[in-house]
């Protein structure tokens, strides 16, 4: 399997961990909200990078979608239910409503990655919110404007985020990461490398963390 490349660290320090995610991605969301806290346990940073299931799973392993598959469709929407009451999760949005279209919001992700560099976490957590625990629609070009309307500790001017988000600059940044992320491997959302270790779903974070824990096994 082929790794991200080096972060450069020195001697000693922990290896950050890549957390690649689809916005899309309900389990991907629940990760969202822990995988920061579980790198900072263990000395971590984490890298963001926004991939899409729509190619890594469609086309590259010609499955179709969870909720379209039958007897595993209804499981997820139990499990994903189950998930919610036991971390308190309260989302406008539905596990079984329409899907939006997740490139605007991914190319949004890397035109703030290029001209805002160290925002996209804080970025991607805000649509992120935006589009599960508020219902909105991160397809339209206004809700992405509205992203960082209504987050001015981005930084990040809406329009131009508008404007960027629609540049040939960001969908093929776009192009390049989810072609990458299947050069690593990556097949789901949410997946994480550590160590040069894979990690798929929410549901292996504990593993993970654990991992980061005792150095590995």
């Amino acid at each position: 399997m082929n790794q991200p490349p080096s972060s450069g660290t020195s001697a000693g320090k922990r290896a950050p961990i890549d957390f690649y995610f689809d916005f899309i991605s309900s389990y991907g969301y629940f990760a969202s909200l822990r995988i920061e806290d579980i790198a900072a346990r263990h000395g971590c940073t984490v890298r963001w990078h926004s991939m899409l299931l729509g190619v890594s799973v469609m086309k590259v392993m010609g499955l179709k979608p969870l909720l379209e598959t039958p007897l595993k469709g209804d499981y997820v929407q139990h499990d994903a239910a189950r998930y919610m009451r036991r971390h308190g999760l309260m989302l406008a949005r539905k596990i079984s409503d329409p899907m939006m279209d997740p490139r605007p919001a991914a190319r949004a992700f890397y035109w703030v990655r290029r001209h805002h560099p160290n925002s996209e976490a804080a970025f991607a957590r805000a649509v992120y919110d935006r589009y599960w625990r508020l219902g909105k629609d991160l397809s339209l070009p206004q809700e992405i404007a509205a992203v960082a309307a209504q987050e001015p500790t981005l930084g990040i001017d809406p329009e131009a985020l508008r404007a960027g988000e629609a540049s040939d600059e960001a969908r093929q940044d776009l192009r390049e990461a989810v072609a990458a992320s299947i050069e690593c491997g990556v097949f789901g959302s949410p997946f994480v490398l550590v160590d040069g270790e894979p990690f798929w779903g929410s549901d292996r974070l504990d593993v993970l963390d654990e991992w980061l824990a005792c150095g590995g096994w």
